[in-house]
């Protein structure tokens, strides 16, 4: 029987395979732990992280409500630094529940995936 981590990790490297992030268009992945959630701006031919926002420092509310919140303040953070356009990349996590909420607050804020 497969694990858990072992079918996330199989599907992350089957997305990674097909997305990339350029420095026009960098890729935006998204890490869920059951504490927190965190999203990175990645360019990745440089190879560098370009923004960051995490979950950590904001209380109150549903993990969705919390990871809304994140995705307004990576959405903010982007275009503050010139960024509209990003590749979404789920991480091998399914687009349901914290994910989708944290994208469509992305989406609110501005970014174009």
């Amino acid at each position: 029987m497969i694990s858990k981590i072992a079918r996330r990790n199989k599907i992350k490297t089957r997305i990674r395979g097909k997305i990339s992030g350029t420095a026009q268009r960098p890729r935006m992945s998204v890490f869920r732990s059951n504490k927190g959630i965190y999203v990175q701006v990645i360019d990745d031919l440089a190879g560098t992280t370009l923004v960051a926002a995490s979950s950590k420092g904001i209380a109150g509310g549903t993990k969705s409500e919390i990871a809304a919140k994140v995705g307004e303040q990576i959405a903010k953070k982007a275009v503050e630094k010139g960024i509209t356009e990003v590749v979404f990349d789920r991480n091998g996590y399914l687009y349901h529940g914290r994910v989708k909420s944290l994208a469509d607050a992305a989406r609110q804020g501005g970014l174009k995936f």
